[in-house]
């Protein structure tokens, strides 16, 4: 087995998550090697607000992010919306202008710099389709978002 989460690149494992297919005891060994966290789901919707809220509610069950810390709730949002807008090609409508996604997501929470001044980092990766609510009129999209907790 190749580790293949890279201790700096807290954005590429997020999205190594969604792309690679792995058990996921190889995904807790190498995360638990780095003293990293991280979550996987799914959401799809044609609301933008119950994607955000889907990806927050899976980061505090997991124990990501905790609730009453503002700070880790608005970096964890601000995460998500930098993804959300990436796959959205920076419009975030969904339903309002007829789109849906179907999405899964990843998020990875840790310290990927050398000097641990730098603090804890939180990375949100998204991957899937979008597109008309119609099915087969959709197409791949992706999205990462990071932010500094």
């Amino acid at each position: 087995m190749v580790n293949i989460v890279d201790q700096n690149r807290i954005g590429k494992s997020a999205m190594l998550l969604l792309l690679v297919d792995r058990e996921e005891e190889e995904w807790n060994r190498e995360f638990n090697e780095l003293n990293w966290s991280y979550c996987t789901g799914k959401i799809g919707s044609m609301d933008s607000q119950k994607v955000v809220a889907a990806i927050e509610t899976a980061a505090k069950r997991s124990g990501l992010v905790r609730g009453d810390l503002y700070r880790e709730m608005h970096s964890l949002y601000h995460a998500i919306m930098e993804a959300l807008s990436g796959v959205t090609r920076g419009q975030t409508q969904l339903g309002e202008v007829l789109r849906t996604v179907g999405l899964r997501f990843s998020i990875v929470r840790g310290t990927p710099y050398i000097n641990e001044e730098e603090g804890e980092w939180i990375a949100v990766a998204l991957y899937g389709t979008i597109g008309a609510p119609i099915k087969g009129l959709e197409h791949e999209t992706i999205g990462l978002g990071i932010n500094h907790i």
